[in-house]
């Protein structure tokens, strides 16, 4: 299960992904690549950190290539409304190093 921030719009500290995270991920990847205009070989989470809204934000550091990331911004709603992960915002051109900080 997912680790929640304790505080409702505070953001939690920076954890390793998991499966559950990476399925997220996964279900934003088409998304990203329509934004970008690009193809990812790799697109593997590696960090996640959440914000409890209405509904979860989270903040995701994924490997595109061997030494580029990009952050993503993904917004899962609370059902039965918003069953989907969206992609609300990205930042491209990150390191392995850049902290996963709100954007």
């Amino acid at each position: 299960m997912l680790k929640q921030s304790p505080i409702a719009g505070g953001l939690s500290p920076p954890e390793r992904a998991t499966q559950e995270v990476q399925d997220i991920t996964n279900q934003v990847k088409v998304q990203l690549r329509v934004r970008v205009n690009e193809r990812y070989d790799i697109f593997r989470a590696i960090l996640y950190r959440t914000q409890v809204v209405a509904g979860t934000n989270y903040l995701i550091k994924v490997q595109v290539a061997d030494t580029e990331y990009v952050h993503l911004k993904v917004f899962v709603g609370l059902p039965p409304e918003n069953l989907y992960p969206a992609l609300v915002s990205f930042q491209t051109g990150k390191t392995r190093d850049d902290p996963l900080d709100y954007f």
